[in-house]
């Protein structure tokens, strides 16, 4: 990886891209020191320290939260929109002839997922304003207030506009640099609150409990990039053979080769897919607790100790949910490449398999079966943390080794697109 990243500097095109990423990257911890006015900063970081769920989200959002920054929300309410699509494009015939048309239709469907990310994003920074004024850390914020409503919509904008601005240096990223433009924000975000999280273990409690974090952290830490690396790659070589064609007197084609199936084809998607979902119920609650029914503020209540992250049927939910994603973008991938269709028009075939529809029932169940055993792993390498934590007793190990999940899973995939551009262009320079 060290070689292609030293190789890719070398090409004037490669390291334009990894400059304009790096650029994005720097203009966004830059933003995100600005802090949304009228925060009572000693309040804030005592409700950070108290609330787990926020806790969490100021770590993915790489401590955005901790000062209130416009950019508090991250690019979450965007993937919560792309979740939502995704779920409705099998559902809509309108949404599914869009998904078969190409680039274009995936433009499409890019642009309703845009329109949706704006309500979202406006219910959760409104959810979250809520909480930090009943918090006594937002001072004179209320919506429905003749006094306080404009300066309270003005927050409420500049919050949303924050996450436009991310999904928009994302997409940027994603045009004109390297890698998948939101994750490299969210991997942006992380690791720039790591420093403080390692801190946090060497610093922080009794000499003993110095020693037994760090050294938990760093075992845990091994055995996530561990797991995270067998994982993404680990593949099922499907045997394809390619049929010999005779024209104008010369024989075309012939030959053998293979279809590398990957055991995980969604990469680190469906943990960022769990976690926002996670995270919505929390952001409900919020709404609810100021109800004047005292059964919307018991079920509030109820919602806020469900999905408290560190408790045992939330990591069980967690667990689940991280499988279910990785079944469900894993067969969304599967069936937009079309594989059985592109052998036979090429006129490939798998041996003892008839091409076109048993073709792909064949290697849909291949799919199914090699998905099992990377959902089950990803699964418990995203719970692995929750148990280190109960068993070392050092919360700040439970955020810091689930960041790290994301971390080297966006860093595997990165650098895999990078290692395909440099061979794409090896490719030129041996036809040339």
């Amino acid at each position: 990886m060290l070689e292609a990243a030293f190789n890719a500097f070398r090409i004037s095109d490669l390291r334009r891209k990894i400059l304009f990423t790096i650029g994005i990257l720097i203009i966004f911890r830059f933003i995100a020191t600005i802090p949304v006015p009228g925060v009572d900063r000693a309040a804030l970081s005592d409700l950070l320290e108290n609330n787990q769920l926020l806790g969490m989200l100021n770590l993915f959002s790489g401590s955005t939260l901790s000062n209130f920054s416009i950019l508090a929300m991250g690019v979450y309410p965007y993937i919560t929109a792309s979740i939502i699509m995704q779920l409705l494009t099998p559902i809509v015939p309108r949404l599914n002839e869009l998904s078969q048309e190409g680039q274009q239709g995936r433009n499409q469907i890019n642009k309703y997922t845009h329109y949706i990310t704006v309500p979202i994003a406006f219910l959760q920074a409104y959810g979250q304003c809520v909480l930090m004024q009943r918090s006594g850390v937002l001072s004179d914020f209320g919506l429905f207030s003749g006094d306080t409503w404009f300066n309270s919509l003005a927050i409420l904008l500049t919050l949303v506009a924050g996450t436009t601005l991310l999904v928009w240096l994302g997409e940027l990223i994603t045009e004109n640099g390297i890698g998948n433009g939101v994750s490299i924000i969210i991997f942006g975000g992380i690791v720039a609150s790591l420093p403080g999280t390692v801190g946090n273990l060497i610093y922080g409690g009794t000499t003993t409990q110095n020693i037994t974090g760090t050294l938990a952290f760093v075992f845990i830490g091994l055995v996530t990039i561990i797991g995270i690396v067998l994982i993404n790659e680990g593949q099922r070589r499907i045997p394809v053979h390619h049929a010999k064609r005779v024209r104008r007197g010369r024989m075309y084609g012939g030959g053998s080769t293979f279809i590398p199936l990957k055991v995980n084809s969604a990469g680190m998607i469906p943990l960022i897919f769990a976690v926002s979902i996670m995270v919505f119920p929390g952001t409900i609650a919020n709404f609810m607790t100021g109800s004047e029914r005292p059964w919307v503020r018991n079920l509030a209540q109820d919602m806020t100790r469900f999905f408290d992250a560190n408790t045992l049927q939330y990591q069980i939910v967690y667990f689940f949910m991280v499988v279910a994603f990785t079944y469900f973008y894993t067969m969304v991938v599967f069936q937009q490449q079309n594989i059985s269709e592109n052998l036979q028009r090429q006129g490939a075939f798998i041996p003892g398999i008839r091409p076109g529809a048993n073709t792909n029932r064949y290697l849909t169940g291949v799919v199914t079966r090699i998905t099992l055993v990377g959902a089950l792993a990803l699964g418990i390498v995203a719970i692995l943390p929750y148990i280190a934590a109960k068993v070392t007793g050092v919360q700040t190990l439970f955020l810091g080794a689930t960041s790290l999940l994301i971390v080297v899973g966006v860093a595997i995939d990165t650098m895999r697109q990078l290692e395909a551009q440099l061979m794409m262009r090896n490719y030129e320079g041996f036809i040339r």
